[in-house]
């Protein structure tokens, strides 16, 4: 019988497109390739009876060319305050090893460069969103104005990482992923952040 999990809370990314970025909505990279990374922080959860809450999760993807049209490079980051058995569990939650929406994602993906336990630093503060994997990466992220000083948002999305939520849609104040060989350093570039909830 298949493992009962599920895990919620809130969840944010970044990438080199400008907002808001098109390989959401099935088009080509701005640039020709996208590098993104994403951040979860679950709120409440529960792989089988290994309790998850409160613990951080990462992952960084390169993708050469249009996301759906090439094989993917990913790293998979779970946070360091987990023990054996939880750590096992974001890693199995987080790459997609236990179904649900992510497992969506391994057919694109060509390459898995590494799964690190590392301390995360993960930050939601009103309409700004941060997180800091030291030596790693930076990321920081606010929600662009809309009308009225209202956010803007995107429903229905067709090729997302968080289905089921509308994305607030933002704009980087920097992204710096430097592991693996990739160095990136980037800003004012696009971001979304938004609920989760996966389950299986």
């Amino acid at each position: 019988m298949a493992t009962q999990w599920k895990v919620s809370g809130t969840y944010f990314e970044s990438c080199n497109c400008n907002a808001a970025c098109p390989c959401v909505f099935t088009g080509p990279p701005t640039d020709g390739e996208c590098n993104v990374l994403l951040a979860w922080h679950i709120d409440k959860g529960g792989f089988d009876s290994v309790q998850l809450d409160g613990f951080n999760a990462a992952l960084f993807a390169h993708t050469p060319g249009h996301m759906l049209q090439t094989k993917w490079k990913v790293a998979l980051y779970v946070d360091q305050k987990a023990n054996d058995q939880q750590r096992d569990a974001l890693t199995r939650i987080f790459s997609g090893q236990a179904g649900g929406h992510l497992a969506n994602l391994g057919p694109l993906i060509g390459e898995v460069l590494g799964v690190t336990s590392v301390a995360i630093d993960y930050r939601a503060n009103g309409k700004q969103r941060s997180l800091t994997i030291p030596k790693v990466a930076q990321m920081e992220i606010e929600a662009l104005a809309g009308q009225g000083g209202q956010d803007v948002t995107l429903s229905n999305i067709p090729f997302t990482a968080v289905p089921g939520y509308p994305a607030v849609v933002c704009q980087s104040k920097q992204l710096s992923y430097r592991d693996h060989g990739f160095s990136l350093q980037v800003s004012q570039k696009n971001g979304f952040y938004s609920p989760f909830s996966y389950q299986a």
